[in-house]
């Protein structure tokens, strides 16, 4: 993963894996709490490690996937963010999701929200894309309250039922949000008016446009990198 960028918030790092975060990422994928929106439940070791594993095909095959997340006050692996490409079919796919999988502990601090923030500028400007999905179970109102905060939206009549998911399941039925590059850009620009005016600095400041200083799930309960949440 010599390839990996790093993306730096105010207190997050988001970096390649290392063969230290094997363990302390076991110990939050076999939490059920943590896992509660997927449908096969807890991870075991050799299920976590295949994991890290994917997102190293997935940085190599589609050039983004999701970071490690280390925090920068005591260097604790948190879980993960990041970006995935959605590789099922439905009527909004192809289409790249941002997601979060955090240990429990992590939880109430904005980590998911800081994370997500820095994930799609990142996607919208150095990749360039043009839309940013995040999907999650409806009853997962942890990861929905993220989507939102990042200026997500969702529209019920693009909910759909999730394909790797049987049919009949209590978690198959998903919620879908959006947010498009040009609707980023104008919260960006609205977020640097607000600080100027309140007569924030203009950069290089934890009051500045989170979307300018950081230079949101994943949120489906399907087993695959694309499918995480927490």
């Amino acid at each position: 993963m010599t390839d990996v960028p790093e993306l730096r918030t105010a207190r997050l790092l988001l970096r390649p894996w290392r063969g230290e975060d094997l363990a302390p990422f076991a110990a939050l994928n076999a939490d059920p709490e943590v896992l509660e929106h997927f449908p096969s439940g807890a991870m075991t070791r050799a299920e976590s490690d295949a994991l890290v594993e994917r997102f190293a095909v997935r940085w190599r095959d589609d050039g983004h996937a999701p970071w490690a997340v280390e925090r920068l006050e005591d260097r604790a692996l948190l879980g993960f963010i990041g970006l995935a490409t959605a590789h099922f079919d439905a009527h909004f796919t192809p289409a790249v999701e941002v997601g979060w999988r955090l240990a429990r502990e992590a939880w109430g601090h904005g980590y998911a929200t800081e994370g997500g923030h820095a994930s799609l500028r990142w996607g919208f400007e150095t990749l360039g894309l043009p839309e940013i999905v995040s999907f999650t179970t409806p009853g997962n109102s942890r990861s929905r309250a993220v989507m939102e905060r990042l200026g997500m939206t969702r529209d019920p009549g693009d909910d759909f039922d999730h394909p790797r998911i049987a049919v009949g399941h209590p978690l198959r039925r998903h919620v879908l949000y959006r947010l498009r590059r040009r609707d980023w850009e104008g919260q960006a620009r609205r977020s640097r008016v607000t600080s100027l005016s309140d007569g924030a600095p203009t950069s290089g400041s934890a009051t500045a446009s989170s979307a300018r200083r950081m230079s949101s799930a994943f949120s489906t309960p399907a087993r695959p990198p694309e499918a995480s949440a927490q």
